[in-house]
């Protein structure tokens, strides 16, 4: 890192840990200090925060009555430029241990890391390709008002979808030409972009490749999305729900699983059609996803991306090349026989949402279960299966004893703690709706 460092004339270094929503917390600090640093220190109390900034309790007395530190640790990996920076800047993530050496539990960057160990005591190796839907958005600046679509190079703003529409696309040109230097610049490499469905909702995809790595690229392109945006008078939000009668925001996860020696996929025959391992995969994947959707929905509005004919799923059901399924199997060639979870909302931390997701196929795998049959026509058509509620997707995640086994019990205890903090915080806010039916009306 030091020659890197002194080979791109860096002055300023952002040392950065993801935290539980996803946000980079950290410090910045000059490059001459970064590369003759000690040991650099952090409160172990990020981990507890919730979005809005307050804490739990009764965990926080449990688990750090002091507000002790925790030692960062810079994976050299993860150093890159910070290209929208004006003076040559870079970035760094670190990893988090408290002061005897043992990693943080509660870190998801760690909860990610003890999924990988898993899958490689088993001899299994995961692939994954996140793709992250979000909304280019004229700015806002009071809560209170509704957001309003973006206003391109036209002058006017998208009133209608436009689907995989290439012009609607070029219509923010100058953004999206930031968006590509500053990937550019950072490693981070994208697949595709499109117009999805909703006025102003873009999708990319990344290149598949390493669980951790696309974590960390999922985060940092967050991050840089909104910074381009910024530079033109635009937001850029992955909240899985911003406006009204619009589709919500997702992050699909494409997960497959290779031999750790011979790289081979692992779910497919050799004639590509679907093996028992991917099956239990599929299985685990059914059992296990109610259990942890308060980790794929992690906020009160992304239960309002759960809406029947909305393009999200509303089951557990799974199907060949069917998107109205929560778990497609693409038409794949057997080195690329894979599944994609439909489920989790943009606004998931992407560590968390892969770690939880490549968990739930491992369990599947390590017991043997079995799916049910392969969804042929619409599951729109099939009951409702996914929680609806917030607060009860929590008690599920808090009772369920493997996703404790595999993500870690003191995890799940923050996890649901931080949860139940923010959902307070939600009840104490009178909203619009109450307002206009209730007030005069009972």
């Amino acid at each position: 890192m030091k020659d890197w460092i002194e080979q791109h004339q860096i002055t300023e270094v952002e040392c950065i840990v993801p935290d539980l929503a996803g946000s980079a917390r950290g410090k910045i600090m000059p490059a001459s200090k970064f590369v003759g640093a000690g040991v650099l220190r952090m409160p172990q109390g990020i981990f507890l925060q919730s979005v809005t900034g307050d804490y739990p309790d009764d965990i926080w007395d449990e688990i750090n009555p002091l507000d002790v530190d925790m030692v960062l640790e810079p994976d050299p990996y993860t150093i890159r430029l910070l290209p929208w920076a004006r003076e040559p800047s870079a970035q760094v993530i670190h990893d988090c241990y408290d002061m005897d050496g043992k990693p943080i539990e509660n870190s998801p960057r760690q909860v990610l890391r003890r999924v990988l160990e898993a899958y490689r005591d088993a001899g299994w190796k995961p692939v994954v390709a996140p793709e992250l839907e979000f909304y280019l958005l004229q700015p806002n600046l009071d809560p209170k008002n509704p957001l309003l679509p973006p206003v391109g190079r036209t002058g006017r703003a998208e009133r209608a979808g436009q689907s995989f529409n290439i012009d609607a696309v070029n219509d923010f040109d100058p953004m999206f030409d930031d968006m590509y230097d500053f990937c550019e610049g950072q490693g981070l490499e994208i697949d595709t972009l499109i117009h999805e469905e909703g006025t102003g909702q873009m999708e990319i995809n990344l290149l598949h490749g390493d669980p951790l790595e696309l974590a960390d690229q999922a985060f940092l392109f967050k991050r840089t999305v909104r910074e381009a945006a910024l530079r033109h008078d635009l937001y850029a939000t992955f909240m899985a729900k911003p406006m009204q009668a619009q589709p919500g925001s997702a992050m699909h996860i494409h997960q497959s699983v290779e031999d750790l020696d011979s790289g081979k996929n692992l779910l497919s025959t050799p004639e590509g059609e679907p093996n028992e391992l991917l099956l239990s995969h599929i299985a685990g994947l059914q059992q296990l996803m109610p259990q942890a959707m308060a980790l794929m929905l992690p906020y009160v509005n992304s239960y309002r991306r759960i809406v029947r004919e909305m393009s999200a799923p509303i089951n557990f059901h799974w199907g060949f090349d069917n998107r109205t399924t929560g778990f497609r199997i693409p038409d794949n060639h057997p080195n690329s026989m894979r599944v994609e979870n439909r489920l989790a909302s943009a606004d998931v931390n992407p560590y968390l949402a892969i770690a939880t997701s490549l968990a739930c196929g491992y369990v599947g795998m390590k017991k043997g279960l079995k799916p049910d049959e392969p969804m042929t026509g619409s599951a729109y058509d099939e009951p409702m299966q996914l929680s609806r509620h917030w607060y009860d997707s929590l008690q599920r995640l808090a009772e369920c004893d493997d996703l404790r086994e595999i993500l870690g019990d003191r995890f799940i205890d923050v996890y649901v703690a931080v949860k139940e903090v923010e959902f307070d915080d939600f009840l104490n806010v009178i909203s619009p709706w109450e307002r206009e039916h209730l007030l005069l009306k009972v």
